[in-house]
């Protein structure tokens, strides 16, 4: 496998401004060839100087964004559905202002928001409906969407891979497709390779996380199958790696889980050459 290798961001919080740059700098000398960046600004304006400096290092450049309560694309509130619509339309324009080919994550419905029922028919509809549309705009910006679930304590439209492909089967537009995240893989599926492998063709995007959202190899989550699946469909794309701490509230990591960001980082990339090569 030649897959190039990223750092999502989040590991230094949810404050993605310039500060971040000579964090940019170490990610670069550490050997990784790109990172995720992760939009909770959708003024575009602000991803200018991101491009910039991405493109100073020669870093790829993945985008990422959620969707808090604020922007649930199933509400039934026909407002909030607009509303986060335009939103995430907006994502897609810092998307294309960064330079990122593909704009990942599980924004088909809002992080952390239960009915305390199995999505409805109505709901799915809404979703279908609105990431269609999301899919149309994305086309006219040449992005690709790359759809994430969830497990069952963070999301409730789709929480594995069997119910992320029939959703995305059901938007049935070539600009939506799929993603996927070891760390809610662990959880809910049966066997991590053969989800990789029923995704096949439409997977645009991995992120490797370990069970306690530590340092790659810490943990007990089997990369080796997910490797050797990824290998057995031909995919080509990045391999990011995204580890979360305390300083991402929403994680709900209250204990220290590594010596520093930077140790996290050099540590997990050579973990994870070794396992590729």
């Amino acid at each position: 496998m030649t897959n190039k290798i990223g750092m999502n961001l989040l590991l230094w919080g949810t404050e993605i401004n310039e500060s971040l740059f000579p964090v940019l700098e170490q990610i670069k000398a550490a050997g990784y060839d790109g990172v995720e960046v992760p939009i909770f600004d959708t003024n575009p304006d602000h991803w200018a100087s991101w491009r910039k400096k991405l493109d100073e290092l020669q870093l790829d450049r993945v985008a990422v964004t959620i969707n808090g309560p604020d922007h649930h694309q199933i509400s039934q509130d026909p407002s909030m559905r607009e509303k986060t619509l335009e939103r995430n339309r907006q994502a897609l324009d810092c998307a294309a202002v960064l330079g990122s080919q593909l704009l990942t994550g599980p924004y088909h419905s809002a992080l952390g928001v239960f009915t305390g029922s199995p999505a409805s028919a109505a709901e799915r509809s809404w979703a279908i409906e609105n990431l269609h549309a999301l899919a149309e705009h994305a086309q006219s910006l040449g992005i690709t969407m790359g759809l994430e679930y969830l497990n069952r304590f963070e999301s409730y439209l789709v929480s594995c891979a069997d119910e992320l492909i029939a959703l995305v089967d059901e938007v049935n537009h070539p600009n939506c497709q799929l993603m996927f995240d070891s760390f809610h893989a662990n959880i809910e599926e049966t066997n991590l390779g053969e989800a990789i492998r029923k995704m096949g063709q439409r997977l645009v995007h991995v992120q490797l996380s370990e069970n306690t959202r530590g340092t790659l190899g810490s943990g007990h989550v089997d990369f080796e199958s997910i490797l050797s699946a990824l290998s057995s469909i031909g995919y080509t794309g990045m391999i990011s790696i995204e580890a979360f701490s305390t300083k991402l509230a929403a994680a709900n990591i209250w204990r220290k889980m590594f010596d520093s960001e930077m140790q996290l980082v050099n540590d997990s990339i050579q973990f994870l050459k070794q396992h590729i090569k």
